[in-house]
C-alpha cells in the first residue's frame, strides 16, 4: 500500500474525571467502504509508520498516550522496540495465542519500560500469567451482559490492573461503568457531546454568543468593548491571549480596544468560537468537546484550502466545523442560535441541514469520527475533487492544531 491508501484514525480514552488521557490509534483504509483488517501485522506497521514517522508523534498525540494494537508477530518482532516506550501502550490483540514465548516477550518488554494492555478481555485461565505483567485490561461491553460484567470485574480484583470499559456508547452505559469502578472509558459516546455537558448556558456563554454576533456583523470596536467590560473573566482571558500572541511587542497590551486591534477581527472571531467550548461548568480543560470542535473546524478549513477556495469560504468552513457542536453547549435549538448569530445562508444551510457544498464537507469530516467509515468514500467523491491524500493531510494538520489549542488556551 502507498501512503495515499491509508490514513490514521484515533479514538479518545478518558479517565473517571472525563479527562482525555490517551488515544487509540486506528488503522484506516480509504479505498473501501469499511475498515477490514486482513493482516494485523501490516495494519500495525502502517499505524506506526504514519503516527511516528510520516505525521509525527506530537501532531497525532500531543502529550497523551497512544494505544497501538499489537499482533503476535508484531509483539515478537524487533519493530515494537522502536516505539517510544514513554508514550505508547502496547495493546495485545485478543487473537494472540498465549504461549511461553509470548509470556516471556511481555516480561522483557515490561522490564524495558513498556506499558501493556489486554484487548477485548474475556476471563480465562490461560490469561493468568499475563495478568501479572499487563497494566490495563480492556473489557468489551458488547461481550458481557450486566451479570457477566460484574463477574469479570470481581475476578480481576486480585491483580493490580486498571480496567478500561470499551464500546461505551451511551450516557447510561458510561454511568454504569463508572459505578462499577472502571478506571478508563472508550467509545462512540465521545462523538455525542451532549453526554458531556449540562447544556446550561451561563452568563459568559451568553455574552460570547452576543460577542460573536457583533464580530460577525462587523460592529464597531467600541460596541464589542462594552460587552467585554461587562464580563471581567472574558476580558482577562482576552488580554492573556493577546499578550502571549504579541509577546514580541515593546509594551504589553493593556486595554480591550488595543487587544482587539492587535489580534484582528478574524482571529478574535476564532478565539470566541473556541472559547465557548472552554466554559463548560464541571468539565476539565481541555474538554473532549473542545478538542472535537477544534479538530472539526481546522479540518474543514484545510479541506476548503485544498479545494482552492477563497479566504471568506475558508473562514466559513472553519466556522461550520466549530459551530456544528454549539447546540451541545447551549440549551437552545440550533436554528435559534444560527438566527442570533445572523449567519449567511450557505453557512446556515450547512449547519441546519448538512446541505450544500459546506454541508457535504461537514458530513465528510463528521464521518471520520465514526467507528465505521462506510460513508467516507462516497462523501469524499462528492466534495469538489478532494483526494484521499488531501483528507489524510488535513486530518494530520487538524490534529496538530487542536493539540496546540489545548496547550496554549488553557
Amino acid at each position: 500500500m502507498t501512503t495515499t491508501d491509508i490514513f490514521l484514525g484515533r479514538q479518545p480514552i478518558i479517565d473517571r474525571d472525563q479527562r482525555i488521557v490517551a488515544y487509540e490509534l486506528l488503522f484506516r483504509t480509504g479505498n473501501t467502504a469499511g475498515v477490514t483488517v486482513t493482516d494485523d501485522m501490516q495494519a500495525t506497521a502502517s499505524v506506526i509508520q504514519h503516527a511516528f514517522s510520516d505525521m509525527g508523534m506530537q501532531a497525532v498525540l500531543g502529550t497523551q498516550l497512544g494505544f497501538i494494537n499489537v499482533s503476535a508477530d508484531m509483539l515478537l518482532s524487533e519493530m515494537v522496540e522502536l516505539l517510544p516506550k514513554s508514550q505508547v501502550v502496547l495493546e495485545l490483540l485478543e487473537t494472540i495465542i498465549i504461549t511461553d514465548a509470548v509470556i516471556e516477550r511481555c516480561r522483557i518488554l515490561k522490564q524495558q519500560g513498556f506499558t501493556l494492555a489486554l484487548d477485548d478481555f474475556v476471563f480465562h485461565d490461560r490469561y493468568r500469567p499475563l495478568l501479572t505483567l499487563v497494566d490495563i485490561v480492556k473489557v468489551d461491553l458488547l461481550q458481557h451482559d450486566q451479570s457477566e460484567l460484574q463477574m469479570a470485574i470481581d475476578r480481576l480484583k486480585p491483580w493490580p490492573v486498571k480496567l478500561l470499559a470499551e464500546k461505551v456508547d451511551s450516557a447510561e452505559c458510561a454511568a454504569h461503568c463508572h459505578s462499577l469502578g472502571f478506571d478508563l472509558f472508550q467509545g462512540y459516546y465521545f462523538a455525542r457531546p451532549s453526554v458531556l455537558t449540562t447544556k446550561r448556558a451561563d452568563a459568559s456563554q451568553l455574552a460570547l454568543i452576543r460577542l460573536l454576533g457583533l464580530v460577525l456583523g462587523d460592529a464597531d470596536t467600541q460596541e464589542v468593548e462594552q460587552v467585554f467590560k461587562q464580563q471581567p473573566s472574558l476580558t482577562y482571558n482576552l488580554l492573556r491571549l493577546v499578550n502571549s500572541v504579541a509577546s514580541g511587542t515593546r509594551h504589553p497590551i493593556a486595554s480591550v480596544s488595543q487587544a482587539i486591534m492587535v489580534l484582528g477581527r478574524k482571529q478574535l472571531q476564532r478565539w470566541l468560537q473556541l472559547l465557548l467550548f472552554t466554559l463548560q461548568t464541571g468539565t476539565p480543560y481541555p474538554s473532549p468537546l473542545l478538542l472535537l470542535a477544534a479538530t472539526r473546524g481546522k479540518m474543514m478549513e484545510l479541506l476548503a484550502e485544498k479545494q482552492q477556495r477563497n479566504a471568506d469560504y475558508r473562514d466559513e468552513a472553519f466556522m461550520a466545523g466549530i459551530l456544528s457542536l454549539i447546540d451541545s453547549l447551549i440549551d437552545k435549538p440550533l436554528a435559534d442560535i444560527v438566527s442570533e448569530l445572523n449567519l449567511g445562508e450557505r453557512l446556515a444551510t450547512a449547519l441546519l441541514r448538512r446541505e450544500g457544498e459546506l454541508g457535504r464537507l461537514l458530513q465528510l469530516v463528521e464521518s471520520l469520527e465514526h467507528a465505521e467509515l462506510s460513508d467516507t468514500p462516497s462523501l469524499l467523491a462528492q466534495c469538489g475533487g478532494l483526494l484521499l491524500q488531501d483528507l489524510t493531510e488535513a486530518e494530520l494538520g487538524a490534529m496538530s492544531w487542536a493539540n496546540q489549542v489545548a496547550e496554549t488556551a488553557a
